[in-house]
Formats: C-alpha cells, sequence, structure tokens
C-alpha cells in the first residue's frame, strides 16, 4: 500500500481490484446476473469464494489480498469517516478482534456495492445505516479496551469452559432428540388406535340397497 502523504479533501476508495479478489467479485457477478452457460461453467455457487466472509476465502494467495484490501479499507475508512478518535476509530488491533474482521469486511463490500451503484442511493444507506450501527456495535464490544494497547481477551475464561463443558451439551442435546422420537412414535400409534373402523358401504340385494346398520331396504 502506498503511505505517501496525500493531501486531497477525499480519499478514494481502496477498491478491490487485485488479479484474484477481481476474479472472485467477477465470478459472484456472473452466478448471479450471467447465462446460463456461464453460470453452468461456474459450478455451485455456494462454493465460489466471498470476500465480504473471509473464511470462504480458501486460496492462501486470493485470502492475502482480502486482507491488503481490508488494511486498505480500514485506513481509508478512520481518514474519511471519524474525526473524534473516541467516537469510533477502528483500532489498529482489529485484525485479533474476530467480531471486528467479520463486520469490517461486510462493511467494505457494502462500500463496494455503494460505490459501483448508478445511484446515490446505497451510499446515502450507508451513510445513515450502515456506518452509524457498525461504530455503535464496536464501541459496545470494545468500550475504551484498546484505546492504549491490545488487552488479552476478557472472555477467554469463559470460552475455555464453552469447550470444557461441550459433552454435558451433547449429551443434553442427544436425551432432547430421544424424548422427541419417542413422543412422536407415541403420537403415531396413539393416531392409529384411535382410527375408526371403517363403516361398510351399502350392499345390493335383488337390486335394492340395504343399510348394513339398520338393515333397512333402500329403494
Amino acid at each position: 500500500m502506498d503511505r505517501t502523504p496525500d493531501k486531497s479533501l477525499v480519499w478514494a476508495f481502496p477498491t478491490p481490484d487485485t488479479p484474484l479478489l477481481a476474479v472472485a467479485y467477477r465470478d459472484l457477478y456472473l452466478a448471479a446476473e450471467g447465462t446460463a452457460q456461464q453460470k453452468e461453467m461456474l459450478g455451485d455457487p455456494a462454493l465460489l469464494p466471498r470476500p465480504w466472509d473471509p473464511a470462504t476465502c480458501q486460496d492462501p494467495l486470493l485470502r492475502q489480498e482480502v486482507w491488503d484490501w481490508l488494511e486498505e479499507f480500514v485506513v481509508w475508512f478512520n481518514r474519511e469517516y471519524v474525526w473524534d478518535p473516541n467516537a469510533g476509530m477502528i483500532p489498529s488491533c482489529w485484525p485479533q478482534h474476530p467480531h471486528l474482521v467479520h463486520e469490517i469486511a461486510v462493511l467494505a463490500d457494502q462500500r463496494r456495492r455503494a460505490g459501483i451503484a448508478t445511484t446515490s442511493d446505497l451510499l446515502e444507506d450507508g451513510h445513515r445505516y450502515a456506518v452509524p450501527a457498525f461504530i455503535d456495535r464496536m464501541k459496545a464490544r470494545l468500550k475504551n479496551q484498546c484505546d492504549d494497547n491490545h488487552p488479552s481477551w476478557p472472555a477467554r475464561g469463559r470460552h475455555a469452559r464453552l469447550l470444557n463443558e461441550a459433552d454435558t451439551r451433547l449429551r443434553a442435546y442427544g436425551s432432547d432428540v430421544t424424548t422427541l422420537t419417542q413422543q412422536l412414535a407415541e403420537h403415531h400409534r396413539a393416531a392409529l388406535l384411535a382410527e375408526p373402523t371403517a363403516r361398510p358401504n351399502l350392499r345390493l340385494v335383488d337390486g335394492s340397497q340395504v343399510d348394513p346398520d339398520t338393515g333397512e331396504i333402500l329403494r
């Protein structure tokens, strides 16, 4: 990334135009808007990498391009959208916060889509909703913990307990599924027992219909 000081009044949005990122976005576009032949060539669209969800980018080179792009985006965002450092600046330790990684990737993609739209509607929606909502969530989760340095994860102990007690939860899930299976089986048996005996149909005797319940001859 070029770190040369830029005195422009506004910085241009860092578009994801590196080789593999450009291909990823092209494939996603074709999966949605391409011809039937193009869609067939792409295969299952669910398997396409989505840059707004970095974990889906399994090619190491593509993953590196995603990180480079998000790094540029954070620098751009802090310069263009934050004035007061206490009012929503993304901390330099953002890669060490998975919740920020997920949100920043989506925010960057939302801004990319707004930038290529033919009207300003998406950009206005971003200014009105996406950016303030992102800043509010970030401040609520981080508070002031990373203002000076990155502390250790406060929830590490509770997360370790979550992992250590996995067997207890698995047993609870199994018990619930077993109970549900038994309830469905009992309901099915009860339904079979409750089914009324089929009523005999009218019979023909010498050309006349006979009610099998009353024996009445119906002309």
